[in-house]
């Protein structure tokens, strides 16, 4: 018996799939186009900088495993606000997350007295539980009395970030160091490291089993199901027997579980010691992230992936040119707002639908 593969079709997709992958395209070229447009406006150099913005990631093996790197980060990120936004709840609380599971799996792992292999296991999983927490809070609040879940999260972010970095701080830092950070990881609790030259590390295996689970969450069990209806509507999913408040809360758990995972996993995997003195800005960038991949676990690889080339293209630009990493932003401005425009290219998503029904008939 041999197994037969079918071969990839793009028109045997879904319509509204191969609308939304035909629309993200048009989204990208005309943001880059208008780059393109920018660039030759304000530079002097503008061939160097247009160069270095799309090839300087491709310029050496270490530059592209930057953008591994950064997109393993991205994609956890994306991964926890796509759970979440995808229940209709917008919780802000993955940045917090990441924050605050990266000082608990630095504290776990310089604390704990476990063997190597179980060490930074232990470390993760105790990442996850911190990072659930404190994006169930805001969850826990709203489903009480009513709070608002984008603004307390929003003020929870600060909230965990000075408790975290008071025990961290306080508690274990090394007074030998030339910086405010903590005692150093021990090796045993690093992730290892799996592409020598770069830093590239175990963490990779973590986040492409996250996104498997995750996808087969959303869209092959009963609780994802639940998840997605009551994110569409609510108040039906309640009167079709879906307990609404359970997965307010198991959404949020499982989104700020995937943060957490995030922030432990790149303090193990790129970070000696913790020296986070700010919020690092991945679960904003998650947001990003999400809005691309239209909440859908499967495709955030894909938009993390962009993102962080994009971005490491944009530092190369900035080192070797006189255009600014900045530049980046209005490439990302102008990819959300067309991708999040429901009007945009709403006449080619109504010739496709049209198309299929007639060739259905």
């Amino acid at each position: 018996m041999s197994l037969q593969i079918k071969p990839f079709s793009f028109k045997k997709m879904p319509v509204e799939t191969r609308f939304e992958v035909l629309r993200f395209c048009a989204a990208i070229l005309i943001a880059l186009a208008l780059t393109l447009v920018i660039i030759l406006l304000v530079s002097k150099e503008p061939g160097r900088a247009i160069h270095s913005l799309f090839l300087g990631p491709l310029s050496s093996p270490r530059r592209f495993a930057n953008v591994i790197e950064l997109a393993v980060t991205l994609t956890f990120a994306g991964l926890a606000v796509s759970v979440m936004f995808s229940a209709n709840q917008f919780n802000m609380g993955a940045e917090g997350s990441f924050y605050a599971s990266a000082a608990v799996a630095a504290i776990a792992a310089i604390v704990l007295p476990l063997p190597p292999v179980l060490l930074p296991v232990v470390a993760i999983i105790l990442g996850a539980a911190a990072g659930a927490i404190v994006c169930v809070t805001p969850a826990v609040l709203k489903g009480k009395w009513g709070a608002s879940e984008l603004v307390s999260s929003l003020m929870l972010n600060y909230a965990f970030f000075y408790i975290a970095k008071y025990f961290i701080f306080a508690k274990l830092r090394d007074p030998s160091a030339g910086s405010l950070a903590s005692f150093p990881v021990p090796a045993a609790a690093k992730l290892m490291n799996i592409v020598r030259g770069t830093r590239i590390h175990a963490g990779l295996f973590i986040v492409i089993a996250a996104v498997i689970l995750t996808t087969v969450f959303i869209r092959r069990t009963v609780w994802g199901y639940a998840l997605i209806q009551t994110g569409r509507s609510p108040k039906f999913a309640a009167y079709s027997g879906i307990n609404t408040q359970a997965v307010l809360y198991y959404s949020q758990i499982i989104g700020g579980a995937l943060a957490g995972t995030g922030g432990a996993v790149e303090m193990l995997g790129l970070y000696d010691r913790f020296t986070w003195q700010s919020l690092p800005g991945y679960g904003f960038d998650g947001i990003i992230v999400s809005i691309l991949a239209k909440n859908k676990p499967q495709f955030v690889p894909i938009a993390a992936f962009l993102l962080a080339y994009l971005r490491i293209g944009a530092d190369r630009m900035s080192t070797s040119s006189d255009v600014t990493s900045e530049m980046i932003s209005i490439i990302q401005g102008i990819i959300i707002m067309l991708v999040a425009a429901q009007a945009f290219m709403a006449g080619r998503r109504q010739k496709m639908l049209l198309k299929e029904v007639a060739a259905n008939a």
